[in-house]
């Protein structure tokens, strides 16, 4: 799928730098550089759900028998 961006000046000269140097295409570059961000924000949203109920008072696998007792 294609995808107009409009990049700064500065932005272009080093994304062809970057590119000349290490012989890939600047699509090539902007594409791992967005798979990159994206990964970046899917762990830190597994992250943030890490440990939530450490705070709690209760032991999990207490909790989880007394909720089944109940069905």
């Amino acid at each position: 799928m294609r995808t107009l961006v409009d990049l700064g000046d500065t932005q272009v000269q080093e994304l062809d730098a970057l590119s000349k140097k290490e012989k890939r295409s600047r699509a090539a570059l902007i594409r791992q550089a967005i798979d990159d961000y994206l990964e970046k924000r899917r762990s830190k949203r597994e992250d943030d759900a890490f440990g939530l109920w450490g705070e709690r008072k209760v032991d999990g696998l207490v909790y989880q028998e007394r909720v089944r007792s109940e069905w």
